[in-house]
Parts: structure tokens; sequence; C-alpha cells
């Protein structure tokens, strides 16, 4: 069918019909590009915005790891190059009795510190956890030991446990205890380090427990007040059960802190103090660690050991583990 076109008032030809498409071939249209832009905003940026996060770990904390697995393999001393001894570091730590020694030495102290540390930080949480007077200033006070510094907090603690003049020697004397030789004595230096870590991290444990606390819904305690139950009943039926999580967290990490001891015992001994006493009385795997690399320059029987603490610290977080799925399946999670 023929199609008539209709022509101007003046007689002039119609307008040539434009073309459809909206540019030469190939190029992209505004809308195009802002679209493209728009899908690479959303996923790309996030992972601009993690990126220095994993840089920097990737840097100092990926690369240091894979490294000191390395260094382990080798002797490795200051101003050498590394030798390939394959597993015979590890080796000599299994017959080494100074490594044996400091294992044992960072068990006992990690005990003596982190017992009675979490015990009183318990205490503490429950005491705080009343509406007493002034409990805000108590809540700030018991944080201030873990402001202070390890150096300040060591060498006040060192005069403390003096063995000439010490106030905690003189206090024992004044109710006829014989003075104390607590540098030089395996057990008494052991006890003296720990008071130095409890009385650091007790007001910090404490205040995770009252987080805790504070958390516990008040109907619980409110149906065991209504059956009976005493205060002391209330925290041992109520309280405990409801912040295990959180006392096993607390557990995990100051065992970790206890495996990776070292400022504390260092300035407690002194001069000694990086071979543990005059006696290695109570080096402990980080301050073998420290004397095996910087002061025998045997840096990798350091990283041998920097690499057993580390399978150590992954032992405990698997215990833990095991820990919490046992829990979760008990409480039917």
């Amino acid at each position: 069918m023929a199609t008539s076109v209709r022509a101007r008032p003046d007689g002039s030809p119609p307008p040539a019909a434009s073309p459809s498409s909206p540019g030469p071939r190939g190029r992209r249209s505004p809308g195009g590009l802002r679209s493209t832009l728009y899908r690479w905003d959303v996923k790309a940026i996030p992972y601009v915005f993690v990126a220095p996060f994993f840089l920097t770990f990737a840097a100092f904390g990926l690369f240091p790891l894979i490294y000191t697995g390395w260094l382990s393999l080798h002797r490795v001393e200051l101003g050498g190059d590394p030798t390939w001894k394959g597993l015979e570091n590890y080796t000599d730590l299994a017959t080494s009795e100074f490594f044996w020694n400091a294992l044992f030495n960072t068990f006992t102290i990690g005990v003596i510190a982190t017992v009675p540390q979490l015990l009183m930080a318990l205490g503490l949480a429950h005491l705080l956890n009343y509406k007493l007077r002034g409990r805000g200033f108590f809540r700030v006070a018991i944080l201030a030991p873990y402001a202070t510094s390890i150096a300040a907090a060591t060498l006040v603690f060192a005069q403390l446990f003096n063995t000439d003049y010490g106030m905690i020697n003189g206090v024992l004397g004044w109710i006829g205890i014989d003075p104390v030789n607590w540098e030089s004595s395996k057990w008494p230096a052991q006890i003296a380090i720990s008071v130095i870590v409890t009385w650091r991290w007790t007001g910090y444990n404490a205040l995770i427990y009252l987080a805790a606390m504070q958390a516990v819904p008040q109907d619980l305690y409110e149906a065991a007040a209504l059956d009976g139950a005493s205060r002391w009943r209330q925290f041992v039926s109520v309280t405990i059960p409801s912040i295990r999580p959180t006392i096993l967290f607390t557990i995990i990490v100051s065992t970790i802190g206890a495996t990776q001891l070292f400022g504390e015992p260092m300035l407690f001994g002194g001069s000694v103090g990086i071979s543990g006493g005059s006696g290695n009385q109570f080096q402990t795997l980080s301050l073998l660690m420290y004397e095996k690399g910087w002061v025998t320059g045997a840096l990798g029987q350091a990283s041998a050991i920097a690499w057993v603490m580390l399978l150590l610290l992954l032992l405990v977080g698997g215990v833990q583990a095991l820990v919490s799925r046992h829990n979760r399946k008990k409480l039917g999670g």
C-alpha cells in the first residue's frame, strides 16, 4: 500500500527521518555508563573498604607467622646465612631441660595467677552488681590497675617483695614468720609474679563479669526469691549458669595471657630477669624465646619455641570450641 508524504506549506520537502541509533556503533549511552559504574560501586567498594585491614594483617601478621615457621626449620644466627635443619630445632626442644622447665613454669604461674584472679573478679562483679553508694566510682577504681603500665606496677611490687627491706617481709616479721627469699626461691618467686598479674587483671575481668551479670533477666532473680532462695543461692543457681559463656571466655583469654607472660617476670628478676632468675626458677616460654633469639643469637630455636607456643594456643582454642559445643548441646541449642 502506497503512502503519501505531505509537503510543507511553503513547498519545501519534508525533513529526513533521524536514525534510531543514539550514536555511532559501539558507543555506550550515558545511562549504560552510569549503570556500569553503579554495579562497580556496589560490588567493588566494600572490598576497597576492608582491604586496608587485610593488607595490614598480611604484612604484620601473616607474613611474620609464615617467616617464623620457615626460620624454625633452619639454623639461623645473627649475621649468618640460614642453614636447613628440618625438624631438628623441635627435636632439640623435646630433649632440652630448659624448655621443659620454662613450660612447667609457664603452667604453674598461669594456674597460680588465673584461678585466684577469676574468683576474685567474680566476687567483685557480684558486689558491684548491687545498688551501692558510689557504685560508679568503684567501677572506675577497679579498672585503674589495668591502666597502669606493666613496668611501673612490676617495679613497685619488686620493692614490696624485696628480701631485705620489702614491706611484705616486714609484715610477715610482725606475725613471727621468718623473711622469705622472694627472688631466689622457686615457689615464692612464682607467687610474687602471680600476685602482680592478679593485681593488674582482676578489675578488668570483674568489669567483663559485671556486664554479663547486668544482662541476666531480673525475672529469674524474682522467681528465685519467691522460692525462698538466698542471695548466695541466687548467685550459684542463677548468676553462674547465666554467665557461663563469659566465664569460659575469660578463662581462655587468661590462659592465653599466661602463656605469653613476659614483662612481669623479666622486670621482677632485674639483671637476671631474662633468664628467669639465677636458677631459671621463674623463666617462662616467652623469656626463653627472647633469650634464645637475642641473647644467644639462635633465631631458629627461638622461632621453634614461638611455633610451639602457637600450637599450645591453638590447643587451648580447640578445647574452648569443644566445651562450647558441649554447652550448646546441653542447653538444646
